[in-house]
Formats: structure tokens, sequence, C-alpha cells
């Protein structure tokens, strides 16, 4: 195999998820990801530290932090409670992680609500450094709503994510989320509700203050 040929071949699994934002809202499951077992997201550098994130939910803040081995990742349970606070108020009590399992989380909701978050596949590429430094991330999530005396409500989250490292430091971000059936009604799916909205990190000045 000719080195035209590899780059050729690294060139086509590099746009995957380019591809796949240009195809939204038309998504079909099974989607172009990889079970993610218990490994994290790894984010490019320019990611790690504390942020301001201003979207169409409000403003909130979200942390990503250095690992011994020098990758980078996000504070998964801080940065739920933020979103979720944002997005549900009140209405969200706490966020937990999984101590065994990064890709899991339990928010607790009012009215003895447990809601189980496990990102069960993945997919992230880009450019992570130099000019014009972009990264997408595509993850699926299953979720499970708990809820006393009924059974649990069980969904699938493709939350697919775009970020481009600004001149002046900020980080612009472009989501695009499609909700699907439980797993039981068939691991193939088309989308129950779609979302697509916009997002600007822009680094925090003041981290400290919001300290969970």
């Amino acid at each position: 195999m000719t080195l035209a040929l590899v780059g050729s071949m690294l060139a086509l699994l590099l746009t995957v998820l380019p591809g796949r934002a240009a195809s939204w809202p038309d998504w079909r499951l099974p989607a172009p990801l990889q079970p993610s077992g218990q490994a994290d997201l790894i984010y490019p550098n320019w990611f790690a530290g504390a942020w301001i994130v201003s979207s169409d939910d409000g403003t909130y803040p979200v942390r990503f932090v250095s690992r011994a081995d020098g990758s980078v990742v996000g504070e998964r349970a801080f940065n739920a409670a933020s979103v979720g606070g944002a997005v549900l108020g009140d209405t969200l009590l706490r966020v937990e992680n999984d101590p065994a399992n990064p890709n899991r989380q339990l928010a607790a909701l009012k009215n003895d609500l447990l809601l189980e978050s496990t990102v069960v596949a993945r997919r992230s590429e880009g450019l992570a450094s130099g000019d014009n430094a972009e990264f997408f991330a595509d993850e699926l999530a299953l979720q499970v709503l708990h809820q006393p005396g009924g059974p649990p409500r069980i969904s699938r989250i493709e939350t697919l994510s775009r970020y481009r490292l600004l001149a002046d430091g900020s980080i612009g971000g472009e989501q695009w989320q499609a909700t699907y059936a439980s797993p039981a009604a068939g691991l193939a799916a088309v989308p129950q509700r779609s979302a697509h909205w916009q997002l600007k990190l822009t680094p925090d000045a003041q981290p400290g203050d919001h300290a969970s």
C-alpha cells in the first residue's frame, strides 16, 4: 500500500463528521460511531481551562482539565449540572459521576426522578492546533429516566458538536442533536425530535465564582 493511498484513506476517515453535520436533520441510526467503553472524550489542548458558554439555553460555566498524561477532558458532572441548570432550572437538584465509568452520570430531579445518562458510542476528529483549529465530536447517549411507581422511560440522544478556536482565544461552537426511541424499538431508528444551536465559549476570568 503506497503512502499516497494511506493518505487518501486517512483523509476520508477524517471527513465523516462534517458529512454527518451536513446531512442533519436527515439522520438515521446506526450512526458512524464506535463503542465508547470506559474511555473519556479527549479534547484539543486549547480547551483546557474554565469557560463561560453563551447559547440559546442561556449563559453558564464549563470546565476542562488536563489529566496526568496531558490529555484534556471535560468535568462532566460539573458541565452537565451547568447546562442542566440553564435548561431545567431548579428542577435539577444535582449531578454525580459514576466513579467506575466517566461516560455515566446520574442526575437527581424533583419529584424523586433520576436521570441516568451513559455515552455508549462516539467519534471525534479534526485539526487540534494551528490556524483555523477545528474539532468535531459526536456522542450517542442512552438516557433512562427512572420514576417512582412506573416503568423507566428510555431514549437515545445523539449530539454532534463542532468547535473552532477563534483569533481572540474564544471558541465558537455549533451543535446538532437528535432524539431517538429506545433500543428496544430496534437498533435502526429515525429521529423523533431534532435541534440545532450556536454557542460560544469565552475564557472565564473568575472561575472560582462557579465552584460546585
